[in-house]
Parts: C-alpha cells; structure tokens; sequence
C-alpha cells in the first residue's frame, strides 16, 4: 500500500488514501464501462475525505450496495464507498483521480461486473 491524495475535477472533493494500485480492476458494468475507471479497493479507515462531503451526489443502481459518490459541480467520480464481502466498509477508489498516478502504468484486472 501507498499513500495517495486525489479527488475530483474542480478540486472542491478532496481526499487521502492508503491504496493498492497494484491491485486494480476494470469493471465492465453499465456505469464503469462508461466510465472507464480503473478501481482499487481499500478498507475505509484507510481513506480520509478532507473536503466536498456537502459537494458529492450520491447515486445507486442495481442491487443499491454501492454508494456511486460524484461531485455536483463538475460530475467526476473519484471515489464510492459499500461493503466488503465480509461486511467491512470499504471504498472503491477510482485511480484515475489520483494525484501523479499515470493510470496507461496500472495493470488492471477484468472484472464482468455485467454479468454479476
């Protein structure tokens, strides 16, 4: 694990992480693969929101497990929080917000999230 900053477009939702980029995971669900993030996932006493929680929108799809997080100004989504399969908290960070991270670098693995 490192530690990381990042956070949104505009800069009004900003955060630190602890997070394995070695780890990540490219989700071909009906929001990632159009999004076209890159995941890394982390237990959530790894991640600090330092600013925007009044900034961020939350949006729900599928099985409503996973809190979608964007920011209302500028509409990136770097970060959803939900649950581990053991019921920890945990947050989906979303690498390509991350500072000085060059996400053509990253390895990540396929996930069929459509399929799930």
């Amino acid at each position: 694990m490192a530690h990381y900053s990042g956070g949104c477009q505009c800069g009004k939702v900003r955060y630190e992480v602890d997070v394995d980029l070695g780890q990540t995971v490219s989700c071909n669900c009906s929001r990632c693969g159009r999004l076209g993030s890159i995941l890394a996932f982390t237990p959530a006493g790894k991640f600090t929101l330092l600013s925007g929680e009044d900034a961020l929108t939350d949006y729900q799809f599928n099985k409503h497990v996973i809190h979608h997080l964007f920011c209302a100004t500028c509409g990136i989504q770097s970060f959803a929080r939900g649950k581990g399969p053991d019921g920890t908290g945990m947050i989906a960070i979303n690498a390509r917000c991350l500072d000085g991270v060059e996400p053509e670098k990253l390895t990540p693995k396929s996930f069929d999230g459509r399929s799930a």
